[in-house]
């Protein structure tokens, strides 16, 4: 008798080996996928029910091997909601990981230095990730959003860093927006702690409006603090600044791309060749090279500049007038040149 229990118990013994065994090679075997897997798991799903619906599909032969071994390790009730890239190659076992580790698909969202707030309104809402809450976003208020958002400004302008930014399916456009303007706050207050001495402005928002003007004005990160240092000797002298782009943003919706003397000759708060200093606001968004360049401008002479008419975007620095004018005949020497 305690001869035949003993051999009972090695076969049960044999018996639970060859079954770990085999679990164990059915959690390490690739599911049969072809491509990626978007696997999307809601809130209080379980890992049978997970389990189940990838055997419908025909990923899972043994779904109660994955169930069971969740339940086993105790992972099963520590599954996290969300939506999962499951690329090829994955097995049941590392799933199970990606899934109690909540590694979620995260989309992306590239705000591009030199987009106005209403650029940036327009990409959230036609982002297919992203979950629009705000009525400012959806109608383009820049007032509205300010509001909403309890920004420290009247304007949003200028207060969203332009960066690539990461999320998972559901991220709202309040949360986005947040993060940007704190990233942008932490930006500016660090380049405002190592500015030089003496620049002709008194606020972080004085340097940021002029930040936001060189960004405009050119795509080059060389000659961003060229242009700064132009500003700053035409601020100091008390010069107009006359730059386009603070008057086609005071035009908005009504500038059809082609700006006209009649533009440049008619008042408004944004138009810098008819009045001093800076406008009040920023006109669009700026990127760290601009915020170090209005901290750090170049020295020199240089109090204007006009475009060479180059495919790479440069442009000529002049001390004087007549240097300007005969850079800006140049220009449009190359023009005509280019057109024929």
């Amino acid at each position: 008798m305690i001869r035949v229990t003993g051999i009972m118990v090695v076969l049960v013994a044999a018996a639970a080996i060859a079954g770990a065994l085999w679990a164990r090679q059915i959690l390490l075997q690739p599911l049969p996928l072809s491509e990626e897997l978007v696997l999307d798991v809601g809130v209080g799903s379980s890992l049978t029910g997970i389990a189940n619906r990838l055997a419908d599909q025909g990923l899972l032969a043994h779904p109660a091997v994955l169930a069971w071994y969740g339940r086993l390790s105790g992972q099963a009730g520590s599954i996290q909601a969300g939506e999962y890239a499951v690329p090829k190659g994955t097995t049941p076992y590392a799933l199970l990981d990606l899934l109690v580790e909540g590694r979620v698909k995260l989309y992306s969202l590239t705000v591009i230095e030199g987009w106005t707030v209403k650029e940036l309104l327009t990409a959230l809402t036609e982002h297919p990730a992203i979950k629009i809450t705000l009525d400012a976003v959806r109608n383009r208020q820049l007032e509205d959003l300010a509001r909403d958002l309890e920004l420290e400004t009247a304007s949003p302008e200028g207060w969203f860093f332009p960066d690539t930014y990461h999320f998972p399916r559901g991220t709202t456009d309040a949360r986005l927006l947040l993060g940007a303007h704190r990233i942008m706050k932490q930006r500016l207050l660090a380049a405002w702690d190592k500015r030089q001495a003496g620049l002709p402005y008194e606020t972080p928002y004085e340097a940021l409006i002029l930040a936001s003007i060189v960004e405009r004005e050119t795509a080059l990160d060389s000659e961003r603090p060229q242009i700064a240092g132009v500003f700053v000797r035409r601020l100091r002298k008390g010069m107009r600044l006359q730059t386009d782009p603070t008057v086609i943003y005071g035009l908005g919706d009504a500038f059809d791309g082609n700006l006209t003397r009649r533009h440049l000759k008619t008042d408004s708060a944004y138009n810098t060749y008819m009045r001093k200093g800076l406008p009040p606001t920023p006109i669009a968004l700026p990127g760290a090279g601009s915020l170090q360049a209005v901290m750090n401008p170049d020295d020199g002479n240089a109090l204007y500049f006009v475009a060479t008419g180059q495919p790479d975007g440069s442009h000529y620095f002049t001390a004087s007038l007549e240097e300007h004018n005969a850079a800006v005949r140049r220009y449009l020497r190359r023009l005509r040149e280019n057109r024929q």
